[in-house]
């Protein structure tokens, strides 16, 4: 089922005598979800990104815009009518019920056409338990459960109706990090069986690059960037975008670009064709550091950590607005523990150069000025 959401704004009034504007939760929220994906709403907390999934699932209504399913238009359709299956955050499974009854439940309370068997419910509810591999716990009550059996059974609960859309507002952050990584693995795989076009929101840049076939970034309500998730790590439309993704996180400098040549400080780092004079903002990512004696960028070398397969440099550098600089290189490079200076050769691919006041990328090595 192809989504459309069609200058989607989201406007709630304001409460108290204090505050008396108005919260804008989403504005002007336009894409096109393609039939069969799966979407990553992304962001911090506040960005909007539940709200836009509320106005899918019909929880919420748009203070004005329009929302398509296919071609119906589902703006003013009731929740139960939009043939959407949710997932929550705390999973939402009733403690008194079986995992049997709780997959059931939904299909109960079918009228009408739509009214099932009981043959043909049971089969329904084992088959989605099969799919999310729960099929020995169908006795169980909740509470013998542990956290990620439950997020199965509220998976295969939002299944068994076989919804046009699947709708998941943050479902691994009450597991463990052993848990989600498993977990993320399953919901990517159900969705690739099932072909159903879902959303996934989530605040964890890591999980969201790992299983969707696109991802939106969101900040206070606004797209920041659409595209495709490693597009978006490499290509980052703004500094936010940049920040936000990335772990570690970007490296992030304050610039000078003098005769198309790029300083950090008084270090030389890169040419810069067809760039103007101007002050910049300067985002290198961790692996883009290369260790190198006549490099240009000029560090102090604060700690090494040894991670492995790669080693983790920590540097200082006055142009830098954290006070560390973290670089990833790897392990087959020794570093003296007396050693003071670090010089870095940078990667050209891995630098991005963004607008002082816009914060706009507007410089990409093998691209002139955007």
């Amino acid at each position: 089922m192809k989504i459309v959401l069609q200058h989607i704004t989201k406007t709630f009034p304001s409460r108290g005598k204090k505050n008396t504007t108005d919260v804008v939760a989403v504005s002007d929220f336009s894409f096109e979800i393609p039939d069969g994906q799966l979407i990553g709403l992304l962001g911090p907390s506040g960005c909007g990104k539940s709200t836009t999934l509320n106005m899918i699932c019909g929880l919420e209504k748009p203070t004005s815009g329009h929302i398509f399913f296919g071609d119906q238009d589902v703006t003013a359709l009731p929740a139960e009518k939009r043939g959407v299956g949710m997932v929550f955050q705390n999973y939402a499974l009733y403690p008194h019920l079986t995992v049997l009854d709780n997959i059931l439940f939904p299909l109960e309370n079918l009228k009408g056409k739509d009214k099932l068997s009981k043959a043909e419910m049971q089969k329904r509810a084992q088959d989605a338990a099969a799919l999310v591999q729960i099929e020995e716990l169908m006795d169980r009550k909740p509470s013998e459960l542990s956290g990620g059996q439950q997020q199965r059974v509220a998976i295969a609960r939002a299944l068994v109706k076989m919804p046009h859309v699947l709708l998941l507002d943050e479902p691994l952050s009450n597991l463990d990090a052993r848990l989600r990584l498993q977990t993320r693995e399953e919901i990517r795989k159900i969705q690739r069986t099932t072909g159903i076009t879902t959303v996934f929101v989530t605040h964890d840049q890591e999980e969201a690059m790992s299983i969707s076939d696109q991802i939106v970034v969101m900040r206070q309500g606004v797209i920041q960037h659409i595209g495709k998730p490693q597009d978006v790590y490499d290509d980052p439309a703004n500094l936010f975008v940049a920040q936000f993704l990335g772990t570690p996180p970007i490296n992030v400098f304050e610039g000078l670009v003098k005769d198309e040549i790029l300083y950090l400080a008084e270090d030389p780092v890169l040419s810069v064709p067809g760039l103007a004079d101007q002050e910049v903002w300067v985002g290198i990512r961790p692996e883009g550091f290369v260790l190198q004696e006549d490099g240009p960028l000029h560090c102090k070398l604060s700690a090494v950590e040894v991670m492995g397969r790669d080693i983790s440099v920590i540097t200082t550098h006055p142009a830098s607005v954290t006070p560390t600089i973290r670089s990833i290189i790897a392990s087959d490079h020794v570093i003296h523990p007396a050693t003071t200076d670090i010089h870095f050769a940078i990667k050209p691919h891995k630098l991005h150069v963004f607008h002082k006041k816009t914060q706009t990328r507007i410089y990409k090595e093998g691209e002139r000025s955007l």
